[in-house]
Formats: C-alpha cells, structure tokens, sequence
C-alpha cells in the first residue's frame, strides 16, 4: 500500500525533511548548460564591465587632472621691444638708431593661493571617489535584488516541477483505480484537468526565470545567452539580526555618501580660505634690459608692479564661500537623518520577514506536508472525496510558494539593508 507513495517528487517529502529542500537546493545547484557564477563573481564581473561604474571612474580620473592644473604656477611673461627705426629719415639704415629692450615679468601669488586651489581640487577627488563608492552602493543593491530574484524564480521553478511531478504520480494512480472501478469517470476528468493549473505554473515560472535572469544580464553589461547563462547561491533566511543600534553605529562609519557630505563641508571651508587669499595684491616682478645707441648706453632695470585694489571685487565671493560652509552643513545633517531614517526603515522591513517566516519553518510547512500526504493517502483508498483532495493539493501548492517568496522578499530586504548600512552585514 505504501508504495504507491514512493516517487522521486516525494519519498523526501515522505523522510520526514523539510517540504521545500528540493527548490532551495535547486535555486543553489549550477544547471547543466553552463557554469555557475557565485555572488562574488557576480560582483567582480559587475564591477569590470557595467557602464554607469566605468564612466563613473573616468570621472574621478577628470578630477585628478584638475589636481595637475591646480597645482600649476603662473607662467612668466617675456616681451621683446625694438623702437626708433629710422624709415624715413635714412632709409639706407634703418636700424641705425635701433632702441631694442628686452622685459621679463612674473606674477607672484601670496598667502598660499596655489597650494589652496591644489587642496580645494584634492578635496574635489575625493568627493568623487564617495561618489563613486555610493553609486557602487545603489547599484550593488539593484545587483543583489536581481541576482536574489534569480534564485528565486530557480526554486519556484523547482517546486512547480516537484508539484508536477507529485500531481502526475497521483495521476496515474487514480488512472490505475478508475480501470480498477475504484473511481468515476468524472473524478478522473476533474482531475486530469487539474494537471492544467501544475502546467501553466510550471510554464509561467520558467519564462520568470527567463525574465530574471535578462534582467542581471543587462545590469552586468554581458550578451551571453539567456539558455548558458546560471549563478548559484543560498535561498535560505538567516534568524540572526543584530541590534538597530550596532547598524546605526556601522552606518555613520562606513556610508560613502555621508561621508561625501563631510567631504564637501571640508571643501567649503577651502575654498573660503581661497576666496580670501584671492582678495590679496599679487605683485608682479620684472626685469628689463635695455641698448641705446645714442649716446651708446646699455643698462638692466628692475620693477615691481602692485595693482591698486581700490574696489576689491572679492567681497561677494568671500560672503558666498562663506555662506556656503553653513549649507553644507545643513546638508550633511540632512544626510545623516537620512542614514538613520534608512536603516531604522531596512532594519523594520527585515524583522517583519523574520516574524512572517518563523512560523512558516517551525510549523506551516510540516503542516502542509502531513495534510497533503494524509488527505491523499485516504483519497486514493476512499477515505476522503476528490474535493478534499484538491484543496488539500491547493493549500500546499500555496504554503510552498508563499514560503519561497518570503525567503526572496527577506533576501530583498536583506540586501536594503546592506544598502542603507554602507556594507553587507546580512547574507
């Protein structure tokens, strides 16, 4: 009698294990159509070939050149002078009375103009550089939440096809019992078109992971065919969140975005200091040489030259720079609100999908496992009609997928979380 129980979709659901090990394996075995890339392969290969990360570099390399033009002194000026040619007076030598001088002029800049506008652009690439790490940090979120979703779309591809093959064997079970007479014809009719619904899941969840996994293609920048395209990873939860405390402490450290914020007060304050410094007279040194040929006389002069600030035109830049320190302040608590505001929100998010999954391990599923076995077992041996049956196959077709779709939603959250602490700290 218990034979007829015995069937590849089944005997593990039948030992006893968990109802839903064999989509979780199945979401992180490799498939036999290629290899299989892990999360950090993933993220490696990512981070080489995705368009938005590689302009987002080059843009950092621009501010390093800023640093180069910055840093450079003022050029000198030269100016070659030759007076008092003599075209008409005696055309045959017109270069008689030859008047040539020779000027040499440099522009010297004080109170550290150079080497602030060189701190102010070193300031300015290391602004980016956050910029950069935050923008890895967003898309790193989209990556994971694409990678989780094929992980999930692979187990729910799994589990329709366990429930396929699960409904196929108690197919030709009440197959064998209808020639037996053990069943009517319109029992056996109701259930063959039940098959429908298992066939239309299993199909609707193959173009999904189909779906899923175009998605983390296009995010990495690579054409390699949907068919030989795999990643392999765990689908499981994890029951071990740390107190909100230690994400926030975690956060303010690590979080490149706030720490482009700090970066841009830093800034700010230099270019203040810029901005007086510019208000300051920048002398300019020259040297002269000169020949006058009548009466014959060659001489080297010396000059310095102040320009008069009678209206210094810096004043409006001083009061800016000024007032601009003070906004950047207040936009760098605006960003630290905001980091708070974003792991209080992801830490909520995932404690929620704990306490929705908890039950669903200690008790749902086994549940939905021990009445299915049993409500099928006493249908095919008449103890229980083919509704019982069918709402029973029902009821753990929908535990099962609810379960996987929680496990994705908590790897969802997991990886917000990660976004809003800076790092990955859940798995």
């Amino acid at each position: 009698m218990s034979l007829l129980f015995v069937c590849p979709a089944t005997s593990t659901l039948l030992a006893g294990q968990a109802p839903v090990s064999a989509a979780a394996q199945a979401a992180s075995q490799p498939s036999t159509a290629g290899p299989a890339f892990s999360w950090q392969q993933i993220q490696d290969r990512f981070q080489q070939s995705n368009p938005t990360l590689r302009a987002g570099a080059i843009g950092i390399d621009e501010s390093r050149a800023q640093e180069i033009t910055a840093h450079l002194r003022p050029n000198p000026t030269l100016t070659l002078f030759a007076d008092q040619f003599t075209l008409f007076h005696s055309p045959l030598q017109p270069v008689a009375n030859l008047y040539p001088d020779v000027t040499f002029n440099y522009l010297h800049e004080r109170d550290h103009k150079r080497e602030l506008r060189t701190d102010s652009a070193k300031a300015g690439t290391e602004i980016s550089t956050s910029n950069q790490a935050d923008l890895l940090r967003n898309l790193n979120y989209a990556l994971r939440a694409a990678f989780v979703q094929v992980l999930q779309s692979k187990a729910i591809q799994a589990l329709t096809k366990e429930n396929l093959g699960y409904y196929d064997h108690v197919l030709q079970v009440s197959r064998d019992r209808f020639h037996a007479g053990d069943i009517a014809q319109v029992d056996l009719d109701r259930l063959e078109l039940g098959r429908v619904q298992y066939e239309a899941d299993f199909e609707a969840a193959d173009v999904n992971l189909r779906t899923s996994k175009i998605q983390l293609l296009q995010l990495l920048n690579d054409r390699t065919p949907v068919d030989t395209f795999d990643v392999t990873g765990p689908f499981a939860f994890q029951d071990a969140l740390q107190p909100l405390e230690t994400y926030h402490q975690t956060a303010l450290m690590v979080r490149p975005d706030l720490r482009a914020a700090t970066q841009v007060v830093d800034k700010a304050r230099i270019d203040h200091r810029l901005a007086i410094a510019n208000g300051s007279t920048d002398p300019t040194f020259g040297v002269d040489a000169a020949h006058q040929p009548n009466p014959l006389n060659s001489y080297v002069g010396l000059s310095v030259t102040f320009p008069l600030r009678i209206f210094d035109r810096n004043q409006g830049e001083k009061q800016r720079t000024l007032l601009d320190i003070d906004l950047q302040q207040r936009q760098l608590d605006a960003a630290t609100a905001q980091v708070f505001a974003d792991v209080d929100s992801s830490y909520a998010t995932v404690d929620s999908q704990l306490h929705l999954l908890r039950p669903y391990k200690d008790k749902y599923l086994n549940l939905a496992v021990s009445a299915r076995d049993t409500i099928s077992f006493s249908y095919q041996h008449g103890g229980a009609s083919l509704l019982d049956f069918l709402q029973a196959e029902n009821d753990y077709r929908g535990i099962q997928l609810g379960y996987l779709n929680l496990v994705g939603a908590y790897l969802t959250a997991a990886a917000q979380m990660n976004q809003a602490v800076g790092r990955e700290v859940l798995q």
